[in-house]
């Protein structure tokens, strides 16, 4: 059978059929067409009446976000693990030397270098905050932060 507009048939259970209520007790949808007794719901246009409508109710159903989002962003971190991998021995590490590296990209917001892993190159430091931890291994690979 070829495929014209007149052959077309929707899909086995793609069209629902429409509920037939106030036809009589004998559909089982007579006299109170499935809307129970009285009550606001049971009436005409009843179950849109109880919906919240605009946007203020909209709004209002949604919970209140806690907190506050701070104006000063926090600085970007460091790992050692990445300085190891990043900086060379005897290079002076500061926070564009970082960006020029591609370990950060906000200079601007300052850095922080983390982490209580080895570090075994000698670097530098200007610029930059830095953990008790990772201080503590940048000057015993005798490195130095100003």
């Amino acid at each position: 059978m070829t495929l014209s507009v007149s052959t077309i048939k929707s899909a086995p259970g793609a069209r629902r059929q429409s509920k037939r209520v106030g036809r009589g007790n004998a559909s089982q949808k007579g006299s109170k067409s499935g809307r129970g007794t009285k009550g606001q719901r049971a009436r005409s246009g009843g179950k849109r009446g109880t919906a919240r409508l605009g946007f203020k109710p909209s709004l209002q159903k949604i919970p209140k976000q806690r907190g506050f989002t701070s104006l000063y962003p926090k600085s970007e971190t460091v790992t050692l693990a990445t300085l190891e991998r990043v900086a060379l021995s005897g290079d002076v590490v500061t926070p564009h030397y970082l960006k020029v590296k591609k370990t950060i990209t906000h200079p601007e917001r300052g850095v922080k270098i983390v982490g209580n892993t080895e570090f075994t190159k000698k670097i530098v430091m200007r610029g930059c905050l830095a953990s008790k931890s990772a201080l503590a291994a940048i000057e015993k690979a005798g490195g130095s932060c100003q």
